[in-house]
């Protein structure tokens, strides 16, 4: 299952929270472990695949 990285905007804490893609996809947002906000936003990472090629 994928890891998402979540930022809570009340008290600053950046948390990851394994989850389902199917559960992710509902769109609903997890509560911050510190603080229990609602008010979190998804972090977005950058994903480069490595490849045997050389370019």
């Amino acid at each position: 299952m994928p890891t998402y990285q979540y930022f809570c905007d009340n008290c600053r804490h950046r948390f990851k929270r394994v989850e389902s893609i199917s559960a992710h996809e509902q769109h609903r947002k997890p509560a911050c472990p510190k603080c229990r906000s609602k008010r979190v936003s998804r972090v977005f990472s950058g994903f480069y695949p490595k490849t045997g090629k050389k370019s």
